[in-house]
């Protein structure tokens, strides 16, 4: 990395920082844990527009898009927990059922292997519960 780079990307962080508690004063405590109560869930119709006719006109829905993301955070376990509860919670609100997404998941411990499954299994439960915000 140049140094040219390095205080561009600096500025940039910076400059983002800002944003972000111009936007939100309590970013500027930011905890990861919990990050994904700082995003409401989008209305079916945004996330149509944005996720299904956006990107791909031709291709995918936002349903479709979002179990498919749903399956790529298991896949990556823990580290994807506060993205993995976001996605479930958005995929039940653009049209997905519960027994969809448990599919996608369990389809998923080929891949991420059966500790990954688990854990998004426990996580996509306590987002069917409504008890995923009380961690």
């Amino acid at each position: 990395m140049t140094d040219e780079f390095s205080k561009m990307f600096k500025a940039l962080m910076d400059q983002s920082q800002e944003m972000a508690k111009a936007f939100n004063p309590a970013l500027e405590t930011f905890r990861v844990k919990g990050f994904e109560d700082l995003i409401p869930t989008m209305s079916k119709d945004f996330m149509e527009m944005a996720f299904g006719r956006t990107f791909n006109r031709e291709g995918l829905d936002a349903k479709t898009r979002l179990l498919v993301t749903i399956a790529a955070l298991t896949v990556l376990g823990a580290q994807a927990d506060s993205q993995l509860k976001l996605t479930i919670r958005h995929a039940l609100q653009a049209g997905a059922k519960k027994r969809e997404i448990a599919e996608v998941i369990y389809q998923m411990s080929m891949f991420g292997g059966l500790p990954a499954m688990t854990r998004a299994l426990e996580i996509a439960q306590s987002v069917f519960d409504g008890t995923d915000d009380k961690e």
